[in-house]
């Protein structure tokens, strides 16, 4: 849960990017910190690896401005979407407010979508969190491949293999040309900062 600093009047609130590995979640990051660069407070930290882009997370503060009287300091991170990786992702997991779940569109990552928000589920209920709880929204990532002609979902496929139960916002994008990755990331701010203000209101 975000972290509530009286005395500073400051709130830490963490925003992780979750799904199948080379779905693009770094690629989301990294485009947020190129176009946010003036705003960010500290470094973008990458380490790769082998077989999936981020072994670890992508750590970069951003400050949103004051709700509350608090002021508001977001905390970005991706989480390796290897299978392997699971220990890693659930602990990266560990005190998160928010949520952007990067789904692959391209069709032969159709399993791996539906495994990896699986995945997210389970590894939330290690910390007694509920995916129907938590601030979330999913983005519809590599819609751009379709004009290279190579084989996409359909947003109404990814909608009913992803979103049918959980019903949560979710944005076509692409990371790779920036369309909609700001404004997956604000819509996932705004809901994070909404359900924190409730509980600023509730005394934490």
């Amino acid at each position: 849960m975000a972290l509530i600093n009286p005395k500073k009047k400051e709130v830490q609130v963490k925003l992780v990017y979750y799904g199948p590995g080379r779905g693009g979640k770094t690629t989301n990051l990294e485009y947020i910190f190129d176009k946010f660069r003036k705003r960010i407070k500290g470094n973008l930290t990458t380490v790769k690896t082998y077989g999936d882009r981020t072994l670890f997370f992508d750590f970069m503060p951003m400050e949103i401005g004051v709700i509350k009287g608090y002021n508001i300091k977001m905390q970005f991170y991706t989480v390796p979407g290897q299978v392997k990786y699971s220990a890693t992702r659930r602990l990266v997991l560990r005190g998160v407010d928010g949520i952007v779940f990067v789904a692959d569109s391209m069709a032969l990552r159709q399993k791996m979508n539906i495994i990896s928000l699986k995945d997210l589920q389970d590894n939330l209920a290690t910390f007694d969190k509920s995916i129907f709880k938590i601030p979330l929204v999913i983005q519809y990532n590599k819609r751009d491949l379709a004009d290279e002609g190579i084989p996409v979902l359909p947003v109404e496929t990814l909608e009913n293999d992803l979103n049918k139960k959980l019903k949560v916002p979710s944005i076509a994008a692409s990371a790779i040309t920036g369309e909609n990755v700001v404004e997956t990331m604000k819509k996932a701010i705004s809901l994070t900062v909404a359900s924190l203000e409730k509980r600023l209101e509730l005394g934490g």
